[in-house]
């Protein structure tokens, strides 16, 4: 069941709704008269599709998860299949998140924070923080997992819906960007370990930003939105109609397998990403 809840931040003519019932996503980002990203009244059931709207968190893990089999040294663990036949996108997006500071107006714009504790599926006791920092002219969200007690791999990262056409009749959303190179996609949709020269779209494949992901989505000379990370992998998704996917991911996908971070008592995951928006004829460049 879908809870709303909205928490309301505001910039300037940006605002931007979060909905720590509904896995701490952004429900919404409005810039201006422009609503960047589908939102949940634009699909059929939110409540049974909650990867399909919005920018959700992915964390414990992100991605797929291979058959949902994951190793912690020598110990096997079980994740859910809810992506045949896979585990997806970690289990914060089913989550009720709690507010850990209200929207807070600083001299730059707003703030809020918002927390989750790990529980089962997940096997280990955890904690995950999110942070948000709007100005008028970007967004900065963080992650943070720690481990309470045993230490545990896991990734973070982001999963959002941008909307493919801002307006009836605008300009078409297309895609900037430069990857080192491209995983290998296998017919199970994992990487198969091959590395290969990027290929041209449509993707639903993951790419390799070793300096940290650069991405920008473009619509016309209408707007730009530029996605940062120190995030050194994403994965870019535009074979639906209406929206895309840029999402910064700390490990490829099957991670928890293939590249494993540890999070320990004293050392926990960290990860941010940053949306910088440029109106107009603006063009970045470099």
């Amino acid at each position: 069941m879908l809870h709303p809840a909205p928490v309301l931040l505001t910039a300037g003519d940006v605002a931007v709704s979060v909905l720590p019932d509904a896995g701490c996503r952004l429900g919404s980002l409005r810039i201006g008269a422009h609503e960047l990203l589908r939102t949940a009244q634009e699909i059929d059931d939110p409540a049974a599709d909650v990867f399909g709207y919005g920018s959700f968190p992915m964390v414990p893990w992100a991605g797929r998860v291979d058959r949902g089999l994951f190793n912690n040294g020598p110990v096997r663990h079980r994740l859910p299949v809810d992506l045949t036949p896979h585990a997806a996108h970690g289990t914060a997006v089913r989550s009720r998140w709690r507010t850990a500071a209200a929207p807070a107006v600083t001299d730059e714009g707003t703030t809020a924070a918002f927390v989750l504790e790990l529980a089962d599926p997940w096997p280990y006791p955890g904690r995950v923080t999110q942070l948000f920092e709007l100005t008028p002219e970007r967004l900065r969200t963080t992650l943070s997992v720690e481990a309470l007690r045993d230490s545990f791999p896991a990734q973070a990262g982001w999963h959002p819906w941008f909307r493919k056409w801002l307006r009836d009749g605008g300009p078409q959303a297309s895609l900037d960007f430069a990857p080192a190179w491209q995983e290998e996609r296998g017919a199970d949709h994992l990487p198969t370990g091959r590395r290969i020269d990027p290929q041209p779209g449509p993707w639903d494949d993951c790419f390799a930003f070793p300096d940290g992901v650069d991405v920008t989505v473009r619509w016309g000379e209408e707007l730009a939105l530029r996605v940062t990370s120190d995030c050194a992998w994403a994965v870019v998704f535009d074979e639906q109609a209406d929206a895309l996917c840029v999402e910064p991911q700390s490990g490829p996908p099957n991670g928890l397998n293939s590249a494993p971070h540890l999070v320990t008592p004293i050392e926990p995951l960290e990860v941010s990403t940053t949306w910088t928006w440029r109106r107009g004829s603006a063009r970045h460049s470099g």
